[in-house]
């Protein structure tokens, strides 16, 4: 199991990949989110400050752990390109057909642009 990374995919890669949502372990393996745009190119998801976490009073608590609560401040992501070289193996999050072997996809970019892919 482990970290992964999501990556949001609107480039044809064949039907198991298209429109859906992968995963990898070849790019920060940090729970990041990535999205790869119809043409090819990668982009970082950012949302980095536009939560804020409050305190959950005792008598409110749901579990022993739910200490802070995520709220929506306001604020929005920002989006950025990824340019990188190198080839990233992705498979998707879900796979429902259990007869059949989980697809994986290798993806060659080249300054941030997938110029070739295989289905292994």
């Amino acid at each position: 199991m482990g970290m992964f990374d999501r990556v949001r995919n609107s480039y044809d890669l064949g039907p198991a990949y298209l429109n859906k949502e992968l995963q990898t372990k070849d790019l920060e393996c940090c729970m990041a989110e990535y999205w790869i745009d119809p043409s090819g190119r990668l982009f970082q998801l950012d949302y980095f400050g536009t939560h804020d976490f409050i305190d959950v009073p005792e008598e409110k608590r749901t579990a022993p752990w739910n200490f802070f609560e995520s709220v929506p401040n306001g604020n929005h992501g920002k989006i950025k390109p990824v340019y990188i070289f190198k080839v990233v193996e992705v498979y998707p999050s879900r796979w429902d057909d259990h007869y059949e072997k989980w697809p994986s996809c290798y993806l060659f970019f080249r300054d941030g642009v997938i110029h070739e892919y295989r289905h292994c």
